[in-house]
């Protein structure tokens, strides 16, 4: 399993509405991407974020599944540009010892097949 964690803080002027659109938007991953098991989105208490999310993920065609999904890419593009701080980060169960190498292969990939997305978040902190 993957265990795929976001978490951001959300920059000055950005509205507790903006901030409520960005976690629906998560909230709609969940519901709507099929490679996700289970999910949670909410308000982060354990550091200096103001919201996060977490998706379980069967494997690595399911998270190419979750990445390239328009549910995901939607979440992007409205998230990215609140965004002040941001950490991305995946936990597994899976012995493979490349599967870190592998899951950036995946990030890497869904860059270069959309730069319009990859210019969007590389301007992200």
């Amino acid at each position: 399993m993957i265990y795929h964690g976001i978490r951001l803080k959300a920059k000055a002027g950005v509205t507790q509405e903006q901030i409520e659109e960005a976690l629906e938007s998560m909230r709609n991953q969940g519901r709507v991407i099929p490679a996700v098991k289970s999910f949670v989105a909410g308000r982060d208490f354990g550091g200096d974020f103001d919201c996060g999310a977490v998706f379980v993920i069967e494997d690595l065609d399911g998270y190419w599944e979750y990445l390239t999904h328009p549910a995901h890419a939607h979440t992007d593009r409205i998230g990215m540009p609140m965004v002040e701080k941001y950490d991305s980060y995946d936990i597994t169960d899976d012995d493979d010892p490349q599967m870190g190498a592998k899951i950036a292969d995946l990030h890497r990939r869904r860059y270069e097949g959309d730069p319009e997305l990859a210019a969007l978040v590389s301007k992200a902190p």
